[in-house]
């Protein structure tokens, strides 16, 4: 299936014309059409793909799956003991066991977060 057929069928589950997607995406009338013969852009797609919430993957035909993937990252305590293993102060000497924890928290409360 294109990339053109994804966005018909989009359009059609949710009862709207091609038309209005590229009026609400602020397109020409026909751009959304000429993506019959013709490969969109990226930002083009980007856009699309977030009207409908949809992967950008999916509509590109990389996956069947329309869901978006969950972004949220974690790290694991090996993870962080890795990071810090090497780490320096900025004179270039070692951390201090204090300043050791606060970066592990720090990292730990930003990956957990996202």
């Amino acid at each position: 299936m294109t990339t053109f057929e994804r966005i018909k069928n989009l359009a059609n589950k949710q009862g709207i014309s091609l038309q209005k997607v590229a009026e609400d995406n602020e397109f020409s009338s026909n751009l959304i059409y000429r993506w019959k013969k013709s490969d969109p852009k990226a930002k083009d797609v980007a856009k699309i793909a977030g009207y409908f919430h949809v992967s950008i993957d999916y509509l590109l035909g990389n996956t069947d799956d329309p869901s978006i993937p969950n972004k949220k990252q974690t790290i694991t305590d090996a993870d962080l003991d890795e990071m810090l293993d090497n780490a320096r102060s900025f004179d270039g000497k070692p951390m201090t066991p204090h300043d050791r924890e606060l970066i592990r928290a720090y990292l730990k409360g930003l990956y957990d977060n996202k």
